[in-house]
């Protein structure tokens, strides 16, 4: 049973942030750190992503456990009063996160889904760490295909930087 008058009950819940939480800011000040440049809260992307980094063309997702279901987690109890409600609630959170980065993929967008209890102080430097190394992978692949061809010493191409040194010009 809740200790809590409905009405009280209502303020506690309407009184939750969804912006520049503690999760979000451990996030982002690590990011910047380490050199990463994102946008916030992107309006033009489905589910305005918590981070967006177009360099990388990744969209960071810092999710609540309660708030999204986070199965296995600890943090993630329904409450013993009004049980249908945070059900149905948290099921459609569920959805409407499978959705939003369903529709990123298909614009080409990679997803990252970075979990509060994974921020915890034991976990934190592995979380953020193994964070990083999944954005330098994702450039690395994504931008592998930026080779330059190889050109011949036959090629009667001049590049802009080689100008053709001729000792009778001096004239």
């Amino acid at each position: 049973m809740d200790s809590l008058t409905p009405e009280q009950r209502h303020r506690n819940m309407a009184a939750v942030k969804s912006k520049n939480t503690k999760p979000e800011m451990l996030v982002r000040r690590y990011l910047f750190s380490r050199g990463f440049r994102y946008r916030l809260n992107s309006p033009r992307l489905p589910g305005h992503p918590d981070l967006v980094l177009r360099r990388y063309r990744t969209c960071i997702f810092i999710n609540g456990c309660f708030w999204h279901g986070h199965e296995g987690c600890d943090a993630y109890r329904i409450p013993k009063s009004n049980t249908p409600f945070w059900e149905a609630k948290i099921a459609r959170n569920r959805e409407r996160d499978q959705r939003v980065q369903r529709e990123l993929a298909e614009m080409g967008w990679h997803c990252i889904t970075v979990w509060e209890c994974t921020l915890s102080k034991e976990r934190r430097e592995e979380t953020l760490s193994s964070l990083a190394f999944t954005l330098n992978r994702i450039f690395l692949r994504d931008h592998a295909h930026l080779s330059y061809p190889a050109m011949d010493e036959e090629s009667s191409v001049e590049r802009a930087a080689e100008t053709v040194f001729d000792p009778s010009a001096r004239e």
